[in-house]
């Protein structure tokens, strides 16, 4: 052992509390069934490759029965049910999530890659936390300020990313199952274990046949759902690229649209700011889930005069983050999604050094197997910089510079995206001066990617519209009017 170095012995959890099936079909109508028109796919393990399952790829046929199971469970069961007992159903589930909670974060690590203190921790508990609070929801919408008989939307279409996989699922079926909409959603092809799992939870709840229906695929399978007639409601986390395309492909129609798309966060650091805690706070803006974060403080601006110390303690606290396999308990950054995405951090990383700026990545044995990415950053980074501009989606940092709080606001807002902020300062005043002038969707005040099922989620200009998350997060599955007009077949 070095001096001032502790080494760890490995802390794995357990496989064994999963029971992996080899293959799943699609849940549809309340019940796992065969593929009528589409394939199979097989999701790997990204720490090591291994094929954990074979998935069905839904072809459009497929996806008309989850649409019109979702329809027929919305005009008989659901749309007409009290928002009491719709809350009922809502608690159960967020009950059998926390029962079922260390079974999904295996899952949850082993299909996406990301370390499994952060599944246990983060993502399962507000996963369940999110049912919770939109349970509460369910019997007082006429309370939540969108008219005295708000009625729900319909069928939605919904189709979630990678990176959260449960979480985004909670995000978008809690809220829709509150105000009394039904359900059609397509998980990640590379993630969709979880989602299949919450079918199984959703039997075990007792929850109404057609509510929620699961139809896993690729890009085709999303795109069948986006366009079909029968959705009334289209709600998208992902892509800013594929965000615009869904944009295109439901402008004219009855359907209403959510879009959370990319960012390129700033993450500004003050002369007076608590250092060490900033420090911590650029760690979790930047490596937090190997950097898969859509709001990711993945632009570092430091005032000029504090530069160098801020720098040194980066590298410093860099240098103890420990990759390696998400399931060891001891691990802070785990496997790159996919190996596709390893190509694409991979490829603008080699853009931001030719460009001319200086890469340092933390020292690090990544595994021989699987998909990895030591955490890096640049520096001498300008904001004509690619890496600067681009959302890389990985645990790469560009570092710049500032000298005055106005320079600061200029070079943060300096980008097509507006997802999210951090200011570190011990300035309460400098702080709402910043949050009223940063054109980001969240601002972060001396913490970073803190998530709160009370608190409203969502972006500016090409990070996308509409909210998630708070008495916001209704509004999206909510239209005024009478029942006979949103039941509407």
């Amino acid at each position: 052992m070095s001096a001032g170095k502790f080494e760890y012995a490995p802390a794995p959890e357990s496989r064994s509390v999963v029971d992996l099936r080899s293959s799943y079909g699609l849940f549809v109508g309340g019940e796992f069934v065969p593929t009528a028109d589409g394939r199979m796919f097989k999701t790997v393990s990204p720490a090591t490759e291994e094929v954990l399952a074979e998935v069905t790829e839904a072809g459009t046929e497929d996806v008309d029965r989850a649409v019109r199971a979702a329809r027929t469970a919305f005009d008989s069961v659901w749309g007409p049910m009290s928002g009491r007992d719709r809350g009922k159903f809502l608690f159960r589930i967020a009950r059998l999530i926390q029962e079922r909670a260390r079974e999904l974060a295996v899952l949850e690590s082993l299909d996406n890659g990301k370390p499994i203190r952060e599944s246990r921790d983060v993502d399962i508990p507000l996963a369940a936390a999110h049912f919770f609070y939109y349970a509460g929801w369910a019997d007082k919408l006429e309370y939540a300020g969108f008219g005295a008989d708000p009625r729900p939307v319909g069928v939605a279409g919904q189709v979630i990313p990678w990176n959260f996989p449960l979480l985004m699922l909670a995000w978008k079926i809690a809220p829709a199952l509150a105000c009394g909409n039904t359900v059609v959603l397509k998980p990640a092809e590379t993630t969709p274990l979880t989602a299949l799992l919450f079918a199984e939870i959703c039997q075990q709840a007792d929850l109404p046949p057609g509510v929620v229906n699961i139809v896993t695929g690729a890009g085709a399978t999303g795109q069948a759902i986006v366009e079909h007639e029968g959705v009334d409601k289209v709600a998208f986390t992902g892509s800013t690229e594929v965000g615009k395309a869904i944009a295109r492909s439901v402008a004219g129609t009855h359907k209403l649209v959510t879009l959370e798309l990319g960012g390129k966060a700033a993450n500004v650091v003050f002369d007076d700011a608590p250092l060490d805690q900033a420090v911590e706070g650029i760690v979790n803006g930047i490596f937090f889930n190997q950097g898969h974060v859509c709001c990711a403080g993945s632009r570092l601006l430091v005032q000029e005069n504090v530069y160098d110390e801020v720098l040194d303690r980066l590298k410093r606290r860099m240098a103890t983050l420990r990759v390696g396999d998400p399931l060891d308990k001891n691990t802070d950054v785990g496997a790159i999604n996919s190996a596709e995405q390893l190509r694409r951090i991979a490829t603008l990383s080699e853009v931001g050094e030719a460009e001319g700026a200086e890469r340092w990545s933390a020292p690090c044995e990544l595994p021989d197997r699987g998909y990895w990415f030591a955490p890096t950053i640049f520096t001498g980074v300008t904001q004509a910089h690619r890496i600067a501009r681009e959302e890389i989606f990985g645990p790469v940092l560009s570092v710049l510079t500032f000298r005055t709080p106005a320079e600061a606001v200029e070079k943060a807002n300096n980008t097509p995206y507006g997802l999210s902020a951090g200011v570190w300062t011990e300035k309460g005043s400098r702080i709402l001066w910043m949050a009223d002038r940063l054109r980001a969707g969240v601002v972060w005040a001396n913490t970073f990617n803190r998530f709160d099922p009370t608190s409203p989620f969502g972006g500016y200009k090409e990070s996308g519209h509409g909210r998630e998350g708070g008495r916001h997060g209704l509004a999206a599955y909510l239209r005024a009017g009478n029942p006979k007009e949103a039941a509407r077949a």
